[in-house]
């Protein structure tokens, strides 16, 4: 019988030695990927390997470093802020144990069985303090917390610093973790509605499921004493109909405060626009008014309140025309022989308007609106409850901004939300929604003053000082153009330093006037790089 054990383990050898040599080789390639290049001391990080300094490298450890300062000063707040939290609640609880007479292990035992329920007063009384259903008397404008406005990609701040940007995304983690749960929150109580959220139940079968994707924008802010609170809008495709849930955080579990519809189809906006002079600023602003107001929301109606005989029927002559082309007439030309007054201008539009009570959005010729934002207005603003304060962005001059372009470029193209091409005007009140009789029954605007500014603060005063709710947050689809700034002699000292303020901080960025302040100092570098680079040419 022949024997096969013998073969048999000579190919099994020659196996276990190809895999080793197999094995060397794989090895062998894994350490010449793995090695770095002889040079590598010198590629830097940068566009082809551009060398870079040790003030860079300075620069980027110390904003890490201001970064993790800021987030561990945030985180400290956070927790401080708890601790007091949690040591009022100790309180409150000891106080009410105290009150109680407690003889035995009965009176302990109903003792415990009522401190949840103090509990849940305590956190219903941080709603009632956050402004959720009236709102708080406040001494000054700066009084105030401000909304933040976001939608499901982005996030509209109005407090940047150095590091922080006007446009946040992608949204920080932390951040969108804290909006996806609030978002996905507002949908389980839409889609699963309380009997108390006032949703007609008539037809059953039509009730409509919503989802991520109905979801338009959203506000929210955070009171370190109260909590954070959430208002947010959804809308299905094409429709005027919107679903509102308020939620609250008040330091602990999100709260429903309430889910209600929001039926914006039948809410028309006079939009009031004073004006004197500036014909051509008015071309543009009835081109954008055509796009948006017209052709494509056509729940509107214009104020016009023109100062003067000057240019008025060249006004006149560019209204009528809008109204043959677009078969458009919902607008109103007021002709005031008066000095120009912004405060008396939208004081005569409000009265104007003979057909009971109406949404006002008080606008500057200079404004650039989207279709988005008209709904924003009417989400926003609700007669004898609340009113709304949107922070403008506004942009730089062009001329600075694309200073390294041959022409700047279409006024679309102009509507960015960056550092570098405008700020948050959150020093401006003029621009606001807010409706005819809450405006006449707060008294309307101080007609003693005149000319530029003041007379939109102590309007935001009045209403600050009553018990209706103001909405301040920026919004991404309300732009203030660029124009040059004229302060005029005649100007109070306080109007006329609040102008020269918004002249200066409407001209640039800090790295666009640093740029300009330093343009010899730059200049006389390159020409001295030049002479040099030239030097070793000859040589």
């Amino acid at each position: 019988m022949p024997r096969r054990g013998f073969p048999l383990q000579g190919r099994v050898r020659w196996l276990f030695l190809g895999l080793f040599l197999l094995l060397v080789l794989l090895l062998f390639a894994y350490l010449l990927e793995c090695t770095p290049p002889a040079d590598v001391s010198l590629v830097l990080p940068g566009i082809a390997g551009e060398n870079y300094g040790k003030e860079y490298y300075h620069a980027m450890l110390q904003e890490q470093e201001e970064r993790h300062l800021n987030r561990a000063a945030s985180l400290k707040r956070q927790i401080a802020q708890l601790k007091q939290e949690l040591q009022e609640m100790s309180e409150k609880l000891k106080l009410l144990q105290d009150k109680k007479e407690l003889p035995g292990v009965q009176g302990l035992a109903e003792a415990k069985d009522q401190e949840p329920g103090d509990l849940l007063e305590y956190l219903h009384s941080q709603i009632d303090k956050a402004e959720v259903n009236t709102g708080a008397r406040l001494p000054s404008e700066y009084a105030l917390v401000p909304f933040e406005s976001f939608t499901s990609s982005k996030v509209y701040q109005l407090e940047m610093g150095l590091t922080r940007h006007p446009e946040e995304k992608p949204v920080r983690k932390d951040r969108r973790d804290e909006l996806v749960e609030v978002i996905e929150a507002a949908l389980d109580i839409i889609n699963n509605p309380d009997e108390e959220d006032g949703v007609e139940d008539d037809m059953p079968m039509q009730r409509q499921t919503y989802t991520e994707g109905h979801f338009t924008e959203g506000l929210y802010r955070t009171e370190r004493d109260k909590g954070s609170l959430y208002e947010l809008f959804f809308a299905k495709e094409d429709s005027s109909s919107f679903r509102h849930v308020t939620l609250f955080r008040p330091f602990g579990p999100l709260m429903k405060v309430r889910s209600t519809s929001v039926e914006t189809s039948g809410m028309i906006i006079n939009i009031i626009v004073p004006l004197s002079g500036r014909v051509e600023t008015f071309s543009q602003f009835l081109h954008n008014f055509r796009e948006v107001c017209i052709q494509q929301d056509r729940r509107v109606h214009l104020t016009v309140v023109y100062f003067g005989q000057e240019s008025l029927q060249e006004v006149k002559s560019s209204l009528e025309r809008m109204s043959r082309e677009e078969s458009f007439s919902n607008y109103t030309l007021i002709p005031v022989e008066e000095e120009f007054s912004r405060g008396r201008g939208l004081d005569i539009g409000a009265h104007a308007w003979k057909k009971g009570d109406v949404l006002m959005f008080f606008c500057d010729v200079d404004i650039h609106f989207t279709l988005e934002f008209l709904n924003t207005c009417r989400l926003h603003a609700a007669p004898n409850k609340k009113v709304f304060y949107p922070v403008v962005f506004s942009l730089y001059n062009p001329a600075i901004v694309y200073g390294n372009l041959e022409l700047a470029p279409p006024i679309e193209l102009q509507l960015i939300h960056k550092k570098d091409a405008g700020f948050w005007r959150d020093f401006g009140f003029g621009m606001t929604c807010q409706y005819r009789s809450d405006f006449l029954n707060i008294g309307g605007f101080d007609l003693e003053v005149k000319g530029w500014g003041v007379e939109d603060v102590h309007l935001y005063r009045k209403y600050l000082r009553s018990d209706l709710i103001v909405i301040r947050t920026p919004v991404s689809g309300l732009f203030h153009m660029w124009h040059e700034k004229q302060c005029a002699d005649e100007l109070t000292p306080e109007q006329y330093r609040m102008c020269i303020q918004s002249k200066a901080m409407n001209e640039a960025s800090h790295s666009h006037l640093g740029m300009l302040v330093f343009r010899e100092e730059i200049e006389a570098h390159l020409r001295k790089q030049a002479f040099k680079t030239q030097s070793k040419a000859e040589d």
